[in-house]
């Protein structure tokens, strides 16, 4: 593992989300959440496995995110605040711990706005951000 790099590992999906684990400068960061992968569809999936350049950003809606850029096919993609897969329309959703905590059987992410904070205290202004898949989804 390259120090400065941001990985995020994902370990999980089904039909509503995929989850995921964070890493930097080979500590443990929480949890991800995102939709799960459906080719790459805007609005309704997670973003291609690969390495992209992200940057900070002040969302008029989210406040403080990460900007992913350049991923294929795709705009706005962030990485911002929310706990439920209802929260991201293709965005990546940190948090502290997956579990479900509105009781639908779905994991959600905890204390994703507390992530958030610190994520943007420890993450540099401008960073690269490895996205892969632990497991194939299509074979299990």
């Amino acid at each position: 593992m390259v120090d400065d790099i941001l990985y995020l590992v994902r370990y999980d999906q089904d039909t509503k989300q995929t989850l995921g684990r964070l890493m930097f400068n080979r500590e443990n960061l929480g949890f991800t959440m995102e939709l799960p992968w459906l080719n790459n569809t805007k609005r309704i999936s997670c973003i291609p496995d690969g390495d992209y350049t992200v940057i900070k950003h002040n969302s008029p809606k989210f406040g403080a995110s990460f900007w992913v850029q350049d991923v294929p096919d795709r705009s706005e993609i962030l990485i911002h605040y929310g706990n439920y897969n209802r929260d991201t329309l293709g965005c990546i959703l940190p948090g502290a711990w997956v579990k479900d905590i509105d009781g639908d059987g779905n994991k959600d992410v905890t204390s994703s706005k507390a992530k958030m904070r610190e994520l943007y205290g420890i993450l540099p202004d401008t960073f690269t951000i490895s996205i892969a898949t632990e497991i194939d989804f299509n074979n299990g």
